[in-house]
C-alpha cells in the first residue's frame, strides 16, 4: 500500500488539487503536521480520520533526526495496511517538511511506497498576487531570507521564510533592489498583506515572501514573437 505526500497548496481550501481531493477522501488516515495544514483538512476529510504528527521547532539536528524517525514509525503501519496521506501547504517538495519524512521512510521503512501528489507552492503563487509576469528568458531564483538575511546576485529573486523584514530590506535595497513583500497570502481566515514598506512587517512571520529585483533590470515585457505573428 502507500503513503501518499499530498501539497495543499498555499492554505486557502479551494486551491488544493482536484487528485489531491480525492487521495484525502480515499485514505484511511490524514496526517497533519500542523495547525494550518490541519484546517484545510478538515475541509475534507472528517476530523476522526486525522492524524497529528509532532516536530519541534528545532535546529538541532539529533534533536530532528529522531523527530522524523518518530514520525515514520508511526505512519509505516497505516501504509503498509492500507493508504495514508500525510498533507502539507504547498508543494511537497518544495522546501517541505515531507522531504524528511519521505528520506527516513527511504532509509528505515523501505518496504513503503511513497508516491507524491504536486500541490500550488506560495513561491508561484505569489506572482498572481504581485502582478508579476515572468517572461521567457528571464532569470528567477529561488531563496531562503530567514533571519534577516538578504542574498544578492540574481537579476528577480523570490525569497521565502523573510522572518526579518526590516534587516532583509535594508540589505537588499543598499545592494541595489527593489523589494515588495506579501505575509499570509492565500490563507483562508487570515489577514493578507503585500506591501513595500517593511515597518508594516516589523513583526517576525515565517510565512513571509518578498520579490526581489534589481534596479537596473529591464521591466520591459519583449512581444515580438506575437507581433512577428500579427
Amino acid at each position: 500500500m502507500t503513503l501518499y505526500g499530498i501539497g495543499l497548496g498555499p492554505g486557502a481550501a479551494d486551491l488544493l488539487t482536484v487528485r489531491g481531493k480525492r487521495v484525502l477522501e480515499d485514505v484511511a488516515v490524514v496526517y497533519t503536521p500542523g495547525r494550518l495544514s490541519r484546517r484545510v483538512a478538515r475541509e475534507y476529510v472528517a476530523e476522526s480520520k486525522l492524524g497529528d504528527l509532532d516536530f519541534p521547532m528545532t535546529r538541532d539536528p539529533e534533536e530532528l533526526r529522531r523527530a522524523w524517525r518518530e514520525a515514520a514509525d508511526a505512519v509505516a503501519p497505516t501504509a503498509l495496511d492500507g493508504d495514508g496521506a500525510f498533507v502539507t501547504l504547498g508543494d511537497p517538495c518544495i522546501y517541505s517538511t515531507f522531504g524528511h519524512l519521505r528520506r527516513t521512510l527511504e532509509r528505515e521503512h523501505s518496504d513503503v511506497d511513497v508516491e507524491v501528489v504536486p500541490g500550488v507552492s506560495s513561491v508561484t503563487a505569489f506572482a498572481s498576487v504581485f502582478g508579476v509576469d515572468i517572461e521567457a528568458g528571464e532569470e528567477l531564483c529561488l531563496r531562503e531570507a530567514a533571519d534577516g538575511a538578504a542574498p544578492t546576485g540574481p537579476e528577480r529573486m523570490i525569497l521565502f521564510k523573510v522572518t526579518d523584514v526590516p534587516t532583509t530590506h535594508e540589505k537588499l535595497t543598499a545592494a541595489g533592489y527593489d523589494v515588495t513583500f506579501g505575509r499570509r497570502l492565500f490563507m483562508d481566515d487570515e489577514d493578507p498583506l503585500i506591501t513595500d514598506d517593511p515597518d508594516e512587517l516589523g513583526e517576525r512571520d515565517y510565512y513571509t515572501l518578498a520579490y526581489a529585483v534589481r534596479s537596473d533590470a529591464d521591466q520591459t515585457a519583449d512581444d515580438s514573437p506575437f507581433s512577428e505573428l500579427a
